[in-house]
């Protein structure tokens, strides 16, 4: 089998495979990082560096870090360990993928609305509780967060329109 196999039975992509990948994806963020501070300023100015200046230089040891990780990865002799099985990988995007939505909903739905969803869906789907315990604690643990943080902290978090339509 290949280190790519998407059988279901099939190995699982290998830890070579995963360290180039995970080498060239920081080297992307970096190239980004760099870029950016370029384009606000890597100098330094009358009242001292610019903006630009700590992320340029974070992002240019990020990128030769990533080098070094993908070159030592490449000339690493093949053993064929296996990183992880492709079903141990689906176990692990059962929950990132979720998350991944539950971040990206946010700034759009509220922290709190968000919140009471991914403990419901985490709570019935993984943990197996029946829907309506599920729902109970998915409605209680962000309005205990709520008059946590907002009423008592009076720390904001990103609200919705939920919120908003009760006058939070």
């Amino acid at each position: 089998m290949t280190d790519l196999d998407v059988e279901a039975g099939g190995a699982g992509p290998s830890h070579r495979s995963l360290e180039v990948g995970v080498a060239a994806a920081m080297a992307v963020v970096a190239l980004i990082g760099i870029y950016g501070s370029i384009a606000v300023g890597i100098g330094w100015a009358a009242d001292g560096p610019r903006a630009g200046f700590f992320p340029f230089y974070v992002s240019l040891i990020v990128l030769i870090a990533s080098i070094v990780n993908m070159v030592q990865a490449l000339l690493h002799r093949v053993d064929g360990a296996v990183f992880a099985s492709w079903s141990q990988l689906r176990q692990v995007l059962s929950v990132l993928i979720p998350t991944i939505i539950y971040v990206a909903l946010v700034p759009y739905a509220g922290i709190y609305v968000m919140s009471g969803i991914l403990i419901t869906f985490f709570m019935a789907w993984f943990g197996r509780y029946p829907w309506l315990i599920a729902l109970a604690v998915g409605i209680a643990v962000p309005v205990l967060a709520f008059f946590t943080f907002e009423m008592w902290f009076l720390v904001p978090l990103p609200k919705g329109p939920l919120e908003t339509m009760l006058g939070y």
